[in-house]
């Protein structure tokens, strides 16, 4: 080999292997470039989302936004991650449940508790939402901020997903990260807006999402300011104070970010989302509403509302849509991707 084409050798002044490892980084950012979105397939959803994005980062374009108004807000139960057969607050409040009754043995026989503790779903159809929300009171109050959050830390590291058999960290789901990084990568500031309670989402949603816990958006418990134990702390009181769905997003999204979120992310499932998506489509300018729906009872679940209320109003105000089994080459975070910081 002449000379002149020789790689240069640990004398001169970059190491072979160090000229293998920026190959490397300039690969894999040639890659990331092409495709950001590398666990969608290439349909008409994954087009529409990076057209998107394009129009609106292009300064002195018509569709140009700027970056003080790049909002983006997402839904978390069975948009971010799995939410069948409960969600993953629901496994939490149903653990705490256990706990309560294993220190007060009389909650074995009082209802809602026994149906819980029983697994009696057919009691909650016929009580309805105020039999859960009971639950939830007992089960996520009479204590601090502090002391909530450490408990339901350590079921989210500890504990696994019942029929997926994963932990939590790997039920979230990889082509809704890469969405997330890519917007963030475009300069959007993203919020979560769910029907779970806040305090519980800001738990995970930093390390999981890389979102904030102040750009949580959830139901609330009422709090009071007191001294537990000589220790000043925010009591959390048995009583709900909001629940933050439905119609409710709206509000919460105007209280806490004050504009309309151009970009909103929901699912197909007791239409939750849609008000939340007819908020953000209702802005001047564009804006994009993306509609996920679990079609893919082989990889993950498969269920719809009983009059396909979401994909109707998908149709009616142009959101996209996007089918799990068709548009996702890949559901759930790896285990590896799961655990990086």
């Amino acid at each position: 080999m002449r000379e002149d084409c020789e790689l240069p050798t640990a004398n001169r002044e970059f190491p072979t292997a160090s000229i293998l490892i920026v190959a490397a980084i300039v690969a894999l950012g040639a890659a990331q470039a092409g495709d950001p979105l590398p666990s969608w397939n290439d349909g008409e959803a994954k087009r529409e989302i990076v057209d998107f994005v394009a129009r609106v980062t292009r300064e002195g374009g018509p569709d140009f936004i700027s970056v003080a108004d790049r909002i983006a807000a997402f839904d978390n139960d069975g948009t971010l991650w799995a939410e069948k057969p409960l969600p993953v607050e629901a496994y939490f409040v149903l653990a705490r449940i256990r706990e309560l009754a294993a220190k007060d043995s009389s909650l074995k026989d009082r209802q809602p508790f026994k149906a819980a503790l029983e697994g009696d779903a057919a009691y909650f159809h016929e009580a309805g939402p105020k039999a859960v929300l009971e639950l939830l009171v007992a089960a996520e109050t009479g204590m601090s901020q502090e002391q909530f959050s450490g408990k339901a830390r350590e079921f989210i590291e500890k504990g696994r997903h019942p029929q997926l058999d994963r932990p939590f960290s790997q039920i979230t789901y990889q082509p809704m990260i890469e969405l997330i990084d890519y917007l963030r990568e475009n300069g959007f500031r993203i919020w979560l807006c769910s029907g779970g309670s806040t305090d519980f989402m800001r738990v995970f949603a930093p390390q999981f999402y890389g979102v904030p816990v102040d750009q949580v958006i959830g139901s609330e418990v009422k709090r009071e300011f007191k001294t537990d134990g000589g220790r000043p702390v925010v009591w959390r009181l048995p009583a709900i104070e909001t629940i933050n769905d439905k119609e409710a997003k709206p509000l919460g999204l105007d209280k806490h970010v004050g504009k309309r979120p151009v970009f909103v992310a929901g699912n197909v499932g007791a239409f939750g989302d849609l008000a939340m998506m007819q908020y953000s489509k209702g802005r001047p300018g564009p804006s994009f509403q993306l509609l996920i729906h679990h079609d893919d009872a082989k990889r993950e679940f498969a269920y719809d509302e009983k009059d396909n209320g979401s994909l109707k109003a998908a149709e009616k105000y142009g959101f996209t849509v996007v089918s799990i089994e068709k548009d996702w080459k890949t559901v759930f975070r790896s285990r590896r991707a799961a655990s990086a910081p």
